[in-house]
């Protein structure tokens, strides 16, 4: 009910268009603690029109959240007098550290290829790859690489008909933030589709950073590495001798 309630209150004070998207979180911070295994974030929102519901075609959601973008640089092994070596390199432009999508419908109903290219929607229209050295002839394939990778890791996503949408008004989905995701911004974009076509569009942030003692532990190692490195040696041998202290115990009865 708190949910509907925030929704019916934000449709009332917004301007009068044909359809515009509201959008809600259930946060807009994730922090990062010591202990911390992954985040899933409630997306939600509701869709504001003046005129009736139109049923051909019709209306899809799309939700995507981009985590910070980063260059990259990808490798290609190449076997060399009979090892396996670091052969070829492309650098990739930009490319986003976290990014998953969600849509209301499969992928080909939901936006048409100009208006991925037009908006960037899709995992590889996120990324951003303008060149590549003369020698390398299949630069794509680096950038499907990093994909394959990065999808192996949890990092990329794309989760069809994973947002539920109600009498073309009312929508929400869950987007799971793995454990190893970066700190910073992390846009949420959502989007109305009409065959295809892009009708309306939002955006917002969710800040991730780290908290506590993760944090001090983070700042130490960037800022004192040498007490850092004393600290973490310090650790493991306290580690150490409590381990054989404990099984001395456990031989002795």
């Amino acid at each position: 009910m708190r949910l509907l309630a925030a929704l019916l209150l934000l449709l009332a004070a917004l301007p009068a268009r044909a359809e515009e998207v509201v959008l809600g979180l259930s946060r807009d911070s994730v922090s990062i603690t010591t202990d911390f295994d992954g985040s899933d974030i409630l997306i939600f929102g509701a869709v504001k029109r003046e005129t009736a519901i139109q049923a051909v075609p019709p209306l899809q959601v799309i939700v995507t959240v981009e985590g910070p973008l980063e260059p990259v640089t990808v490798w290609r092994k190449a076997r060399r007098l009979g090892i396996w070596v670091n052969a070829e390199a492309v650098e990739i432009d930009s490319a986003p550290s976290f990014y998953a999508v969600a849509t209301s419908a499969p992928w080909k109903e939901s936006i048409s290829a100009v208006e991925d290219l037009r908006h960037g929607v899709s995992i590889p229209r996120a990324i951003r790859s303008v060149g590549a050295p003369m020698d390398i002839m299949d630069s794509e394939a680096f950038t499907e690489a990093l994909i394959r990778v990065r999808e192996e890791q949890g990092l990329y996503r794309v989760e069809e008909e994973s947002v539920e949408l109600r009498d073309s008004t009312l929508f929400d989905t869950s987007i799971t933030m793995p454990a190893n995701i970066s700190e910073g911004r992390y846009l949420t974009r959502v989007f109305l589709t009409r065959g295809g076509k892009v009708v309306s569009a939002h955006e917002s942030e969710i800040q991730v950073g780290k908290v506590g003692l993760e944090r001090w532990l983070f700042t130490l190692s960037r800022q004192m590495p040498l007490a850092y490195g004393l600290l973490s040696l310090a650790i493991a041998a306290l580690a150490g001798w409590g381990a054989s202290a404990l099984f001395r115990a456990i031989r002795s009865g």
